[in-house]
């Protein structure tokens, strides 16, 4: 089955919402890497339920009422990358953890680099917070959306200003 898609305008820049078989794939951005998420043919379906609700809870997010999202998703990748980002879901709004933390928590406490390379690849964006995980210094390291959309969004999120990881 063939993935449908809308655009969202929000305040990180304009989103693709991504879903199939009503359920959210991915949350694309404005500057996407192109295969950094790997999907099917897209067809355009700015009336989809699943689609229309995404939009729903992203801008009330946006607008500081949501915290928590309620959406059935469909992660496509390695056994691994399901069980980083898995991990994100469990990162609680307004708080962070590092690439370490993350590998701690799923087992792999050698696995660093790797979850690094699958939070990179994490095609659900905003949904599973990956811009929650920073690096081991508390510095931000790379977005897919952007440093300052990731600065954005821990700002949202009562984070304040996080420094910058060169």
């Amino acid at each position: 089955m063939p993935y449908e898609y809308m655009l969202m305008p929000s305040p990180v820049g304009q989103l693709t919402l991504v879903a199939r078989e009503g359920k959210l794939s991915a949350i694309l951005w404005e500057t996407e890497r192109a295969n950094r998420v790997r999907l099917g043919e897209l067809h355009e379906a700015p009336e989809s339920q699943v689609l229309r609700e995404t939009e729903r809870q992203l801008k009330e997010y946006f607008a500081g009422t949501r915290h928590h999202f309620e959406l059935a998703l469909d992660f496509t990748g390695t056994a691994f990358q399901k069980q980083v980002w898995q991990a994100l879901l469990t990162i609680p709004f307004g708080e962070t953890r590092s690439y370490s933390q993350i590998a701690r928590q799923i087992g792999n406490p050698k696995a660093v680099r790797a979850v690094g390379a699958a939070n990179g690849r994490n095609p659900i964006s905003i949904i599973a917070p990956c811009h929650r995980v920073i690096g081991a210094s508390g510095g931000l390291t790379g977005f897919a959306g952007g440093l300052e959309a990731k600065q954005y969004l821990l700002a949202l999120e009562g984070m304040g200003q996080v420094e910058l990881a060169f």
